[in-house]
């Protein structure tokens, strides 16, 4: 486990779930103690797991999220081959879960903090291009994300890239993450949407969907005992 250092290269992973409505709680949640638990894997930099604050997707009912950071792809290959992952994946999981959703990129230039103070608040985007669609549509929409990155005064920390593991991605080829000190600032950037919305709509025609999710991080496992 890593401490608040900055690095030039981030790797970031992000599973999205959905739990299934008849799981007991009492197994819902030994299964995210399982997830946070895995931040003792020695690869893994931050990992935090929980259930989504707000699903802004109405096609896609995903019900909890795990967000973690590698310093290399080779890393976030060691943390899923490690045998304490697969249990947990595989015996608490797996029996409880109905869908699962990864996507990975690359966060180049990360500021500090590699690991987001518990309270923040994230909102998470990936986006699916049309059909056909090729690199030069990945650029532009990589290009819009940039821009608005400039634009959001409020922002403590954001990162964005083209997936590279596509197998269960769903065909969400991009994906961003905007972290904002709390819900309250979060909140403020919906209540003036014009910036984002003058932003997206340069892509919006190539894009076949879109989803949304916000996730407040939630205390260190340790911290909760």
């Amino acid at each position: 486990m890593s401490s608040l250092a900055s690095r030039p290269q981030i790797v970031e992973h992000v599973v999205l779930f959905k739990v299934k409505d008849e799981a007991e709680p009492e197994k819902v949640a030994a299964w995210v103690s399982g997830l946070n638990g895995l931040i003792s894997i020695d690869q893994v930099l931050h990992l935090s797991a929980g259930p989504i604050h707000r699903n802004r997707s109405s096609a896609f009912k995903f019900t909890h999220m795990l967000h973690s950071r590698y310093s290399s792809k080779e890393d976030l290959s060691a943390y899923a081959g490690h045998p304490s992952h697969l249990r947990v994946v595989k015996e608490l999981g797996a029996p409880i879960c109905e869908d699962v959703m990864a996507v990975d990129w690359i966060a180049d230039d990360l500021s500090d903090p590699i690991v987001p103070r518990p309270g923040s608040a994230m909102r998470l985007t990936f986006m699916r291009l049309n059909e056909g669609l090729g690199d030069e549509e990945k650029a532009k929409v990589l290009g819009v994300v940039g821009e608005i990155k400039d634009c959001l005064g409020s922002l403590d920390q954001m990162t964005y890239g083209e997936n590279f593991s596509p197998e269960r991605a769903k065909g969400f080829s991009i994906a961003s993450i905007a972290i904002f000190s709390g819900m309250n600032e979060l909140e403020a950037l919906d209540s003036n949407p014009e910036v984002v919305q003058l932003q997206t709509d340069k892509v919006r025609d190539i894009l076949d969907r879109v989803i949304v999710v916000d996730y407040v991080v939630p205390p260190s496992q340790s911290a909760s005992l």
